[in-house]
């Protein structure tokens, strides 16, 4: 396994926002610092065009792209490097800061380190839903608001952002004309209650090369292939030190 550690690396945008008083908001949920290198207090005219690559479709209003096109201060919040335990826990209290920003000046916010955006609203209902969750229902809630799904490369559907909550990255393999209207949701749902299993589920760390793997009791047997993280370097933010697991479909 690589000796490198995650972190999150959060871009928040507003109109006249102080950031020092960003820092100061974030600070208060523990351990996030301003990136002062990189935060400025005047637009970046790449913005509007980073977030709709950060999946902003999916839950945007016009309100959230025109905060985008009208930012005039962009910074940039880190979390330490994460050590695989804390990795959780350090994604719930950023989620919450996250939101506490927002209701603070903040405007529109992405996350480098996963590639993915939400929209005001979505930030606030994530936020909420995590705040007094346990088990499962956290762990929903932290993969909706950090792990960016699916994304295809002609091969398989994958994630990236499960570095950020301490686990593999997921993968299906699926073939181009299973992308349909009702396939692609289906796989989709493959690819989240493995997410779901490897954040919850003891058994996860024990996976080997090649194990059986059902949805559900009665549902078809797929065998869970595991690979080191290959799509990107190790000093790339999307880089996942604890590999991927793969769904293939069982012989």
């Amino acid at each position: 396994m690589s000796e490198a550690f995650p972190r999150h690396v959060l871009c928040v945008l507003g109109s006249g926002l102080d950031l020092s008083e960003m820092e100061r908001i974030a600070a208060g949920f523990g351990g996030f610092v301003l990136d002062r290198e990189y935060s400025e207090a005047a637009p970046d005219p790449r913005m509007p065009e980073a977030f709709e690559a950060c999946m902003a479709a999916a839950s945007f209003d016009e309100a959230d792209r025109a905060a985008v096109e009208s930012h005039d201060t962009v910074g940039y919040l880190l979390s330490a490097p994460m050590m695989r335990e804390l990795a959780a826990d350090t994604s719930r209290r950023l989620l919450a800061a996250t939101a506490a920003l927002l209701r603070s000046g903040a405007t529109a916010v992405k996350n480098e380190s996963s590639g993915l955006t939400h929209g005001r609203n979505r930030w606030a209902s994530l936020a909420g839903r995590a705040a007094d969750a346990a088990g499962e229902e956290l762990a929903i809630a932290l993969v909706d608001a950090w792990v960016k799904r699916p994304i295809y490369d002609g091969e398989v559907l994958y994630s990236c952002g499960m570095h950020l909550l301490g686990a593999p990255e997921v993968e299906i393999e699926a073939d181009e004309d299973q992308l349909t209207e009702d396939g692609l949701p289906r796989l989709l749902a493959h690819l989240d209650t493995l997410a779901i299993y490897l954040l919850t589920d003891p058994r996860a760390d024990e996976i080997e090369d090649g194990a059986g793997f059902r949805m559900t009791e009665d549902s078809p047997l797929w065998s869970l292939r595991t690979g080191t993280c290959d799509r990107y370097d190790e000093d790339d933010l999307f880089f996942n030190p604890y590999g991927y697991v793969r769904l293939t479909p069982s012989e």
